[in-house]
């Protein structure tokens, strides 16, 4: 079965665990087997990141930059790929972001995955909370990522 990891930072207002959870819901009705990481709950061992066949990453907007948790598995996987680089690079992946109005991480959000792997479709952004039509491009995102995964 094909794996799909959604791995996120969400604390204050909730909109960008919103948007984690439609691309979740995309790749699960594709019939990927999903799981959904908070890196404000809980952080990511490298090993375990080997086993995905695709990942989205998802952060709100700090100060125009991605939020501390995410950077930390991003640090993580940096220093792990000099070591030991098998299943961390080449996998789809998918970017997404919710901001209060700047809206300025999209660039160090993509900077900073797109060494990770090829994006798959747009970065997909919400100002404030996710209307309709963000969740509904999040769970082509979802969609999607599965699809690749398997190609």
């Amino acid at each position: 079965m094909t794996t799909v990891l959604v791995l996120y930072h969400s604390q204050e207002y909730g909109n960008t665990k919103l948007m984690a959870e439609a691309i979740a819901q995309g790749a699960e009705d594709s019939g990927a087997a999903v799981t959904l990481i908070n890196t404000n709950e809980e952080r990511l061992e490298l090993d375990r990141y080997r086993g995905f066949d695709a990942v989205a990453f998802g952060s709100p907007d700090y100060f125009s930059y991605v939020a501390g948790g995410l950077k930390t598995f991003l640090d993580d996987w940096y220093i792990a790929r000099k070591a030991s680089p098998d299943g961390l690079s080449g996998k789809p992946l998918g970017l997404f972001f919710s901001h209060g109005g700047g809206g300025k991480a999209r660039e160090p959000l993509e900077s900073l995955c797109g060494t990770l792997g090829t994006q798959i479709g747009e970065t997909i952004e919400s100002l404030g909370t996710p209307g309709a039509n963000v969740l509904e491009e999040c769970k082509a995102l979802g969609a999607k990522l599965a699809e690749a995964a398997v190609s």
